[in-house]
């Protein structure tokens, strides 16, 4: 409503049935060039001026051409220096913390890392299947020794749903329709949640009870938290740690196509943002500390 009232006030209360697209475009360079609203501001604007002609007033709008889009700024990602993780991890109990764990230790999106399932994770080599990551791709990335442990007696406490499958509860959604194909497959041990949700609810579809994976509004919070009990000043989030997982990497020289698969990303370019974190370039290239270089500091520090 906010947008559509806006849009009328723009063009001074006509009723609009009497606009058309060319009406609709002044509005939204206006509010790209005089109110200098960000790119998503914009597009939001948009979408609800699609909607009153298209379902309120039934009259759907042509193709809107020419206009001004609102620049989407480029910004760098928040990276944590090796000590400022471990900070930040220290503070964290529990679940959260061995989430925060495998994000940092796998490079995992938060919702990739909560969305794992048991058959996912290959103790034997030391790999983690990422499934319908994002852009709907499968991956693999790596499992890192140090979590095997914790990760196995994480798992010996998830075990537990054995009691709940005695109860009738215990069942997984499964994706798509592995349901219809696999009817029992949601009880089996290997399609159960590694980090499972503490409560259960009515699956609408089928009319039994599942237990969904734990909500990212959990992991969220707990690293807030933590940031702020660790007194960064960094406004560093639970995406933060794969920022840092990728930007680590690369300081131990890794190759920059290996951190692409690991990451998941489509065009090498995503991954290159990482360089310029580093501040080395694509090549890791480092200014030469010349003597003229050394000389120019000195009558700096002289004048």
């Amino acid at each position: 409503m906010h947008w559509m009232r806006r849009f009328l006030l723009f063009h001074h209360g006509r009723h609009p049935r009497g606009l058309a697209e060319g009406d609709v475009n002044r509005f939204l360079t206006h509010l790209a060039m005089q109110q200098n609203v960000a790119a998503s501001t914009q597009n939001q604007a948009l979408a609800a001026v699609l909607f009153l002609y298209k379902y309120v007033l039934e009259q759907p709008l042509n193709r809107i051409e020419g206009v001004v889009r609102a620049r989407k700024p480029k910004r760098l990602p928040v990276v944590l220096t090796r000590e400022e993780v471990e900070m930040v991890l220290a503070r964290l109990e529990g679940v959260p913390r061995l989430v925060g764990t495998v994000l940092y230790a796998s490079g995992l999106r938060l919702l990739e890392a909560l969305g794992l399932r048991v058959k996912d994770l290959d103790f034997g080599r030391g790999e983690i299947t990422v499934r319908d990551g994002k852009g709907r791709k499968d991956r693999l990335t790596m499992l890192a020794v140090a979590l095997c442990e914790p990760l196995r007696d994480h798992l010996r406490q998830v075990r537990e749903h054995d009691a709940d499958l005695r109860r009738g509860l215990g069942r997984a959604p499964l994706p798509d329709a592995l349901t219809r194909k696999y009817p029992n497959a949601d009880r089996g041990w290997s399609w159960q949640w590694v980090f499972p949700a503490s409560s259960h609810y009515l699956n609408r579809t089928t009319g039994l009870p599942h237990r969904h994976h734990l909500h990212e509004t959990v992991i969220q919070r707990a690293v807030h938290e933590a940031v702020r009990r660790a007194g960064l000043s960094k406004p560093a989030a639970s995406h933060t740690f794969r920022h840092s997982f990728a930007t680590h990497l690369l300081e131990d020289g890794c190759d920059i196509r290996t951190v692409q698969e690991l990451l998941g990303h489509k065009d090498v370019k995503t991954t290159m943002v990482y360089t310029h974190v580093l501040n080395r370039g694509g090549l890791g290239v480092h200014s030469p500390p010349g003597p003229a270089a050394e000389a120019a500091v000195g009558g700096e520090r002289g004048s």
